[in-house]
């Protein structure tokens, strides 16, 4: 069953935490494409890139809120988490979010089908969808009650994942 709130009522209304489940190796097709673009160049990353999120992810971890993601991942990278990793996640990091790495390049992945996701306070859940391209196709938002298969693989995600600078330390650029 669908909700009728948005992802943007859902990021607006969280009171603790806000999680995302990233799986795919290529968003390149759903924003920041002159940011990619000039990372792809070779050249620097803009003092404002991603300033209007680090803004919010700012506003929500200084009320204490925590916002967190784990993304599922296999090596070598792809160009486009080169860049997302490189660029948008370290930037994220001084906005207050927090990132860990599912690395499946020799383990089996735990979460393999599993959609990419928001679940806010363990209770609200956006789906969302992409194409096989990586191009955003929309979000579903779910009903309350449709949660706890949410709150079982964000769980499984921790479980798994290392937190971001390590992971990086070892393997980043």
């Amino acid at each position: 069953m669908a909700s009728s709130r948005t992802l943007g009522d859902l990021f607006d209304s969280f009171e603790h935490q806000a999680f995302r489940l990233e799986t795919l190796s290529d968003y390149s097709r759903s924003g920041s494409v002159d940011a990619y673009g000039a990372f792809l160049a070779g050249r620097p990353q803009p003092e404002d890139y991603n300033a209007d999120w680090v803004a919010e992810l700012r506003s929500h971890t200084s009320e204490g809120k925590r916002v967190y993601r784990v993304h599922v991942l296999a090596r070598p990278l792809t160009d486009y988490l080169r860049f997302e990793l490189g660029w948008g996640y370290r930037k994220n990091m001084t906005g207050g979010e927090e990132f860990f790495i599912l690395d499946v390049t020799e383990v089996p992945n735990p979460l393999e089908g599993v959609p990419d996701f928001w679940l806010f306070d363990s209770v609200d859940t956006a789906v969302m969808r992409y194409d096989e391209q990586g191009a955003f196709q929309g979000v579903d938002v779910l009903a309350a009650t449709e949660a706890e298969g949410f709150i079982g693989y964000r769980d499984t995600a921790l479980a798994h994942a290392e937190p971001f600078m390590d992971w990086w330390a070892k393997y980043g650029e």
